[in-house]
């Protein structure tokens, strides 16, 4: 009998970190008020180079490599997110081509922040069923490009970044142990992006409605998370033959510290076993879970045999808990220190090219600190050297629109990502939370 082992981890963030001083320019919020209601302070904003499967493609070379696997040992891709760089095809199609998993089969998961969870056990079924042997599981988001920075209920709230785990067959018992996963349709306009879709298809309409940005109500949706992400990681627990207080870890969607305090008194569960990053990174959706999984691993907070927990609830409502022994070895993150953003490259069409990505707002705040996030400085006043320009130009680019062309293009991956390290974010005064 196989089991599904966590052979490695990866994650990806962009350099640009988008504070909460920055946000009290834009809306009627304050840090203090941010920070002490949320815990975020600060959260990274994808340039004009980055998308869902540049972050996405990084994260996953980052944990082929610390898995000791080649891109072509992958069997299957799965990405979750609820920012896709297109509608079609799948990002997790992008994604396998920008690392070179030539023999895998690839396709995208959304269940909006319980994604990553829920990609997590169709990679372990696909393992223990004998259909795959090595599953790359990707949660990546680039959600600054779907919020409103003129609604300070959710533009303070998120953050853009991607993590990874390779799932590997095993005969040595481990891996996960309990899954629980749930929905709960009553919650499903509580979080949500009303245009775009097929029920709402986009129009001069929409568009001058504001329905292409997400949407949310922050009460309903901090007391519904509050009590389902105790009781989801306590059905896993329980499908573990587990009890809480044999927990090592737990790995909560870090959404609003509150929340966090909030299951860590339900579970009776400490906070200091509790890992915690969401002041350096916000909600980063699906990315959540995998980015923080990958940091506890770098921080040594995870070892073989440990009991790991990790929970998330999102949009849906969705919620998703998987109880696992951890197998992978900490020390084989060095394998992946050489993966930047030049280790892939994502081909993008040559007959559309995408209009300034970075919202307009967001290019004249960076700017104003002298920083662009921009394609080759072209947009803003102050000129600064381009996070990750294209190797192979086309003979004039326009400005801030990324690069035509039917080759590969380096420095679509995330510019100058930080191997690991958490980012910051947080809401305004009148945001109780979002999943």
């Amino acid at each position: 009998m196989f089991h599904a082992a966590n052979a490695g981890t990866g994650r990806a963030v962009p350099a640009k970190v988008l504070t909460n001083a920055d946000l009290e320019k834009l809306v009627d919020t304050s840090d203090e008020w941010i920070t002490t209601r949320t815990g975020i302070r600060e959260r990274r904003i994808a340039g004009w180079n980055e998308t869902t499967a540049s972050l996405a493609a990084v994260a996953g070379r980052r944990a082929i490599a610390v898995a000791g696997l080649e891109p072509t040992d992958i069997d299957m891709i799965i990405v979750a997110t609820l920012t896709p760089d297109y509608w079609m095809p799948s990002t997790a199609a992008l994604v396998k081509q920008a690392v070179g998993a030539e023999r895998a089969a690839a396709m995208d998961v959304a269940a909006a922040c319980s994604g990553f969870v829920y990609a997590y056990s169709v990679a372990h079924a696909q393992i223990l069923a004998g259909f795959a042997r090595h599953v790359l599981v990707v949660g990546a988001e680039v959600l600054s490009r779907f919020l409103d920075y003129a609604d300070r209920n959710t533009c303070v709230l998120f953050g853009d970044g991607a993590g990874a785990v390779v799932l590997s067959a095993a005969t040595e018992p481990g891996g996960a142990k309990g899954i629980e996963l749930t929905t709960d349709p009553a919650g499903a306009y509580k979080i949500w992006l009303p245009a775009g879709g097929a029920a709402a298809p986009a129009s001069g309409e929409t568009v001058a409605g504001r329905g292409h940005f997400l949407r949310m109500e922050g009460r309903e949706t901090y007391r519904y998370a509050t009590r389902t992400i105790a009781t989801t990681a306590l059905a896993a627990i329980d499908r573990a033959g587990w009890a809480p207080e044999f927990i090592d870890l737990l790995v909560p969607h870090q959404a609003n510290l509150r929340i966090i305090e909030s299951v860590s008194k339900g579970l009776g569960f400490p906070m200091e076993r509790i890992f915690i990053n969401l002041d350096r990174y916000g909600n980063t959706s699906a990315a959540s879970v995998p980015i923080a999984l990958a940091e506890a691993v770098d921080a040594g907070r995870v070892h073989p045999g440990d009991r790991i927990v990790f929970v998330a609830f999102g949009a849906g409502f969705t919620s998703g808990a998987v109880a696992m022994e951890w197998t992978a070895d900490p020390a084989a993150a060095v394998r992946a220190a050489s993966i930047g953003p030049d280790s892939v490259h994502v081909v993008i069409p040559d007959d559309w090219d995408s209009v300034g990505p970075v919202p307009e707002v967001l290019v004249r705040v960076f700017a104003a600190k002298g920083i662009d996030v921009t394609a080759a400085g072209k947009r803003t006043a102050t000129p600064a050297a381009p996070e990750g320009p294209a190797t192979e130009p086309a003979p004039d680019p326009r400005p801030g629109r990324p690069v035509r062309s039917r080759r590969a293009v380096a420095g679509r991956g995330p510019g100058p990502s930080e191997p690991m390290h958490p980012g910051a974010e947080s809401p305004s005064p009148t945001t109780e939370a979002i999943a």
